[in-house]
């Protein structure tokens, strides 16, 4: 794992969009395939995908050879759901920029079977080639996606009941309505995320430093998700300094020596 500290959020957000920017740009020739990217939600992302679309707009970059498969959904509401993750992606990324709707990969909250719709996405993401680069954003708790604190380390897509603590933290997204947020959501599973050839997992603000010391210096466990990203030999926390102020000065000094300024997982 590699640790990569930036000055602040926006920082955090150009690096991280300058990042997979170069990695789509760089996939190789059409032959290879298409560039399969995984996908999060939430406040966290925003930034980066701001800079991803100006990059679009204004120097060229192109979504076309890009499949995406998002991270989660809550169950019960559909794409159009204006509280929905789909909707959500619709419009603060997908609308504006030239990725291929058929491209689009989401699960489906309206699905009439969970474990088949969740094993059909694990299909899909296996015959797209697996994933080349998984995006995500840390939890205060340290949490991925909606796998909360005690998931299994190994758990694949699965329907997954939310706790009290992550409904009451997305009722911002509700009009602040408790009642409004589902009790459950499909999610994938920390091994899924941990099967993406490079995972880059963000964190910003001083709520995720207890989560950021926890998922750095901490043993590997079940108690924080945010851990596992030690077992991967393609993972980075990309942190702004809030998030990082409780990492002891010999971790952040470690890790500024040996992670490149452009290149998270070069030895």
């Amino acid at each position: 794992m590699r640790l990569i500290v930036r000055r602040d959020y926006e920082d955090l957000s150009l690096w991280a969009a300058r990042y997979v920017a170069g990695r789509i740009r760089n996939r190789g020739p059409a032959p290879a395939g298409p560039f399969v990217l995984g996908l999060p939600t939430g406040s966290t992302p925003l930034g980066l995908y701001q800079e991803l679309i100006r990059l679009h707009r204004e120097e060229g970059l192109s979504f076309a050879p890009v499949v995406t498969f998002n991270m989660d959904e809550y169950r019960g509401l559909g794409p159009d759901h204006p509280r929905s993750f789909r909707y959500f992606m619709q419009k603060h990324f997908f609308d504006h920029i030239d990725l291929r709707p058929e491209n689009i990969h989401f699960l489906s909250g309206l699905c009439p079977d969970e474990e088949a719709e969740c094993a059909a996405y694990e299909e899909q993401i296996r015959l797209a080639g697996g994933i080349e680069l998984f995006l995500g954003g840390a939890g205060e708790d340290g949490h991925l996606a909606f796998n909360e604190p005690y998931s299994s380390l190994s758990s694949r897509t699965r329907l997954k009941t939310l706790t009290q603590g992550t409904r009451q933290a997305n009722a911002r997204f509700f009009e602040g309505d408790l009642s409004q947020v589902p009790r459950t959501a499909l999610t994938v599973g920390i091994g899924t995320i941990l099967d993406a050839r490079e995972v880059l997992i963000a964190a910003s603000g001083q709520a995720k430093a207890e989560a950021v010391r926890q998922g750095v210096e901490g043993p590997v466990s079940h108690r924080c998700p945010l851990s596992a990203l030690q077992l991967h030999p393609r993972a980075a926390l990309l942190c702004d300094r809030d998030a990082a102020a409780r990492l002891a000065p010999e971790t952040l000094d470690y890790f500024s020596q040996i992670s490149a300024p452009c290149q998270p997982f070069s030895i």
